[in-house]
């Protein structure tokens, strides 16, 4: 398991914007995602990069999110903009140990293996 910390989220207003930081995924990532969970919901897959670049976004986040990263620090950002209280939940970064599921925004949060402790978005109206 790899240790990773979200950091940068916020209580904002609708329309706001936002940006997520992930620290610690390690040099030879093969894939990183962002995953949200708001109360009562399921965690679901939002965001990933696939090495070597290939970025892919769930339709309700795609135009207004971001994903991308520094690999001199090894930080992976979201930048949120047009932030909606749909958007409200609590954001995590992870990475699977494997490639067996794939990495797309739809592979299943319980085959990541590695988890940040999350960071918390709210969007008030």
């Amino acid at each position: 398991q790899v240790h990773l910390v979200e950091s940068g989220g916020g209580s904002v207003r609708d329309e706001d914007s936002l940006t997520l930081s992930c620290a610690g995924y390690p040099y030879n990532m093969y894939c990183m995602a962002w995953c949200r969970q708001a109360p009562g919901k399921e965690r679901e897959g939002i965001a990933v990069v696939r090495f070597p670049g290939t970025i892919l976004y769930t339709e309700s986040v795609k135009g207004r999110f971001t994903i991308s990263k520094d690999s001199d620090k090894n930080i992976l950002y979201l930048r949120m903009n047009n932030l909606k209280p749909d958007d409200s939940a609590m954001y995590f970064c992870a990475m699977p140990q494997d490639l067996t599921h794939g990495c797309t925004p739809a592979r299943p949060p319980a085959t990541f293996n590695s988890w940040g402790q999350g960071t918390q978005v709210t969007v008030a109206s």
